[in-house]
């Protein structure tokens, strides 16, 4: 059954408002652009990038927010698989990375006056750094898990071929994105951004009203005990520790920084990290115990599908429909900004001098970026022995990034101008060498499970390769001045 057979008038007619309320926002931001255009040159290019600098505090708050929390289908799944200990490793863990961001990092990036992180590691590393550090970037901005729950949606909401649903979402998506540049990105994320942590309210509302609250989640059969242990129970140390790693890559997140770029001045966006933090903290809440509810009372539904059937099933005529706009809301506000940053990317970090600033390759890097993105989709997605869950899809992408940018980015920050280019990218190149290669090793063995070293996840060896050449690279340039 589809989630349209539960849906009335009155829930079509919501659903249908809020998208046309974003369209709209969408249509003033492209005007406003086209005001704009007159200026031309790098301007002209600014504005569309990061919006002439403008973002103000609920803008910036507003934007961050919606495009940091597409995955909500990966979330809900986790949470309906593993309990609270989906808090820890999708929660707890990133809101230390916030606030070292807040209060560590964004001074040093705003100061820069780069136009996105790689122009920030061409400028601090040289040439070369911002290079691979695009092509790293891309790897994390690659939206397969936001398409894939794009797709997932639409198949539940009108049935079909997941395949076709995620071409159509893409379609979309494309097209609201590029037309009016930044400025329609962020509009629409504001509207996004109210819809969606309302309708995660509403349902923890509704839930305890109908059912109970803590008391009666704790009391049904559905639920294991071991969903209560924040820790997990059965998980080991390395496993949950990666989580902690992968949340870390938030100081190399590509969006942050083009956040951060695009804000009025520092304190703008230090107030604007801690603001979302707040938000974070209570929306992770309503999906974790939304996702609680969803197994009690549906046991028979998927986890990938349990919190969706579960906000329609539970909420009233009218709000089913808001709900089903906020959960709509809360993916594409995330694939808009990354499939915006990735045409960003291709068009101003992986082009000549001369091409930059033109608007036709950002829209051709946008539509390739999205057509790989459905690539990556289908091959893990393919059959059930192959399947990954969101959750596991967002890892390895943004895991590469993570494990091969981080040590060298922030040695960088601490010591400015001591990490030449050839040592950034050496040693992040043999991080991601070295990460590949574990996977590889997994694959090919008969029980990697079995095996005491390929139990670990390949994100070690990937900060282990790092590292490995930063000591070394340390060390020569130690000694060089001593043979000279």
């Amino acid at each position: 059954m589809t989630v349209s057979q539960e849906l009335g008038v009155w829930d079509w007619g919501v659903f249908s408002g809020v998208l046309l309320l974003t369209f709209a926002v969408v249509v003033i931001g492209n005007i406003r652009q086209r005001k704009l255009e007159h200026s031309g040159g790098r301007e002209g290019f600014l504005d569309l990038l990061l919006m002439g600098r403008r973002l103000t505090l609920p803008l910036f708050t507003g934007t961050l927010v919606a495009t940091w929390y597409g995955g909500i289908i990966g979330v809900t799944e986790y949470a309906h698989s593993y309990g609270l200990y989906s808090w820890l490793t999708q929660g707890v863990f990133w809101y230390g990375a916030y606030l070292i961001f807040a209060f560590f990092l964004v001074g040093r990036i705003r100061r820069t006056e780069a136009v996105t992180m790689p122009d920030l590691l061409e400028k601090e590393f040289g040439k070369s750094a911002g290079t691979w550090g695009a092509a790293m970037n891309l790897m994390n901005v690659l939206p397969v898990v936001y398409l894939v729950s794009l797709g997932v949606f639409l198949q539940q909401l009108f049935g079909g071929p997941h395949l076709l649903w995620m071409f159509v979402g893409l379609g979309i998506v494309v097209t609201y994105s590029v037309i009016g540049g930044f400025r329609s990105v962020v509009l629409s994320d504001l509207v996004q951004f109210g819809v969606m942590c309302s309708a995660v309210a509403l349902v923890i509302v509704f839930s305890v009203s109908t059912y109970g609250g803590i008391g009666w989640l704790k009391a049904s059969p559905e639920i294991p005990a071991s969903h209560w242990n924040p820790l997990g129970e059965g998980i080991p140390w390395s496993a949950t520790l990666v989580w902690g790693l992968v949340a870390a890559g938030t100081l190399v997140d590509p969006n942050f920084y083009h956040r951060c770029l695009a804000a009025r001045d520092v304190k703008t966006a230090r107030k604007g990290i801690l603001c979302a933090t707040l938000v974070w903290v209570g929306f992770d809440f309503c999906t974790t115990f939304g996702a609680f509810y969803a197994r009690a009372v549906l046991p028979e539904v998927p986890g990938k599908e349990a919190y969706l059937h579960y906000g329609v099933h539970v909420l009233p005529a009218g709000l089913k429909g808001w709900f089903l706009a906020g959960f709509l809301a809360t993916i594409l506000s995330t694939l808009d900004s990354y499939l915006f940053l990735s045409g960003t990317i291709v068009s101003y970090d992986l082009v000549p001098d001369r091409l930059k600033g033109n608007r036709n390759l950002h829209h051709v890097g946008t539509i390739l970026i999205g057509l790989a993105a459905i690539g990556v989709a289908v091959l893990t997605q393919a059959n059930e022995s192959t399947t990954l869950n969101l959750a596991e899809i967002w890892k390895i992408l943004g895991g590469f990034s993570t494990a091969t940018l981080l040590l060298p980015l922030l040695i960088g920050f601490c010591l400015p101008k001591k990490i030449p280019g050839a040592v950034f990218v050496s040693s992040s190149a043999t991080g991601a060498v070295f990460m590949a290669g574990f996977y590889l090793l997994r694959k090919l063995h008969e029980n990697p499970d079995e095996h005491p070293i390929l139990q670990l996840d390949a994100f070690y060896a990937g900060v282990a390769g790092t590292l490995c050449v930063l000591i070394l690279a340390w060390g020569w340039l130690r000694l060089r001045p001593r043979s000279e």
